[in-house]
């Protein structure tokens, strides 16, 4: 398996908003702009993470953005639209990616990076730390975990 920074690797950036727009039901354009922000200014907030298995197929993916849609401004950036495909689960995948994310983070010199979810105990077992619960876009209140870059 070969994780990509998809800033490194602009040829993936359709295959790859693609991807994540059939996982997430977001259109495909959200992703397509974003990634390509992050191929023209390569560090910083955002960046994209693709996971390739042996045959080139994206299975795994996550990004990085200033907001996951919730209502604190001050809690940046995010990790956001994490996705490991059904069959590649449980194999460590997303912690691999997940600390691929940190140690990227880190390198462009952030500190800390937060997330939104609604899942229990699993980011607890990838070293992130529960910190708050936010609003999202709806209103409705939503888990806020943390962690140091690495």
């Amino acid at each position: 398996m070969n994780i990509m920074k998809l800033a490194d690797h602009p040829e993936w950036l359709d295959q790859a908003a693609n991807w994540f727009a059939n996982q997430w039901g977001i259109p495909v354009e959200a992703y397509r702009d974003s990634i390509q922000m992050s191929i023209e200014q390569q560090d910083g907030v955002p960046q994209w993470y693709v996971i390739l298995n042996d045959k080139q197929q994206i299975i795994a993916g996550a990004g990085i953005i200033e907001n996951d849609f919730h209502d604190r401004k001050d809690l940046a950036p995010n990790l956001c639209a994490l996705f490991v495909e059904e069959a590649y689960r449980k194999q460590n995948i997303a912690k691999k990616l997940l600390d691929f994310a940190r140690t990227d983070m880190k390198r462009a010199g952030f500190e800390k990076l937060y997330l939104v979810t609604d899942l229990n105990d699993f980011y607890e077992k990838c070293d992130w730390t529960f910190l708050t619960t936010v609003q999202d876009d709806e209103g409705e209140p939503i888990k806020m975990y943390v962690a140091n870059t690495l």
